[in-house]
């Protein structure tokens, strides 16, 4: 097959072989065919193969190691084909990286920061997440409210800005992931919102440490559900 004809091969194998591990077929472990196996079934290069996988391993779901091979690492929730296409994870993943970095400095900051009526926000987005629980919804804007409101409780534009800019990624990912919650237990939401409180009530002690480890424990965590540990 012509390479040139086919520019958007690397992802077709990538989502190739994401969807075989998430069914099975390669279990966590497992090595994966060789470069050449892969080559020749998908009719292309190597360098072609290798770019998908180099992706995969961006991704952590599969490593290398000399005189090893590949070998899948990690297995993301069987769940996540129901509400996004697997050549989205990629994006998805890296948006939560950037906002376990930036957010986690946010709510930090927002421990030093808050006035009453800020905290008064972040306690309603938080009674408002506590009814969608209740009511069996999503949540997905009422979860982005929240992140929202610890924001602008650190006073800083920048990271208001920065959680603004990149508002419908974070809402796609928020989706996806409660989505994934609502199909898994009650238990797994109230975790959710355990972990959400978490933040709230370090703010609320003025604790900067603890609520930037508690902002990052929760984005981590939210990660780890999604795409394994």
């Amino acid at each position: 097959m012509n390479e040139r004809q086919s520019p958007g091969m690397p992802g077709r194998i990538y989502t190739d072989i994401l969807n075989r591990i998430i069914e099975g077929e390669y279990r966590e472990g497992d090595r994966l065919p060789t470069e050449h196996a892969l080559a020749e079934r998908f009719a292309t290069s190597r360098p072609t193969v290798r770019e998908a996988l180099a992706q995969l391993r961006a991704d952590g779901i599969i490593a290398t190691r000399h005189g090893s091979g590949t070998t899948v690492r990690r297995r993301p929730d069987p769940d996540l084909r129901r509400f996004a296409p697997l050549e989205s994870l990629s994006d998805i993943r890296r948006c939560y990286e950037f906002r376990v970095v930036t957010e986690s400095g946010g709510a930090a900051l927002a421990a030093q920061k808050a006035d009453d009526a800020d905290l008064e926000a972040i306690q309603r987005q938080w009674d408002n997440l506590q009814q969608v629980i209740q009511t069996e919804g999503i949540g997905a804007r009422d979860d982005f409210a929240f992140h929202l409101a610890v924001a602008r409780a650190s006073k800083n534009q920048f990271f208001i800005t920065s959680l603004s800019f990149i508002h419908e990624q974070v809402e796609f990912s928020m989706n996806l992931s409660r989505n994934l919650s609502l199909v898994k237990s009650l238990e797994r939401q109230q975790l959710v919102q355990q972990e959400h409180l978490a933040v709230l009530e370090a703010i609320r002690r003025r604790d900067a440490s603890g609520a930037g480890q508690a902002m990052r424990q929760h984005l981590e965590n939210a990660m780890v559900r999604m795409f394994g540990a």
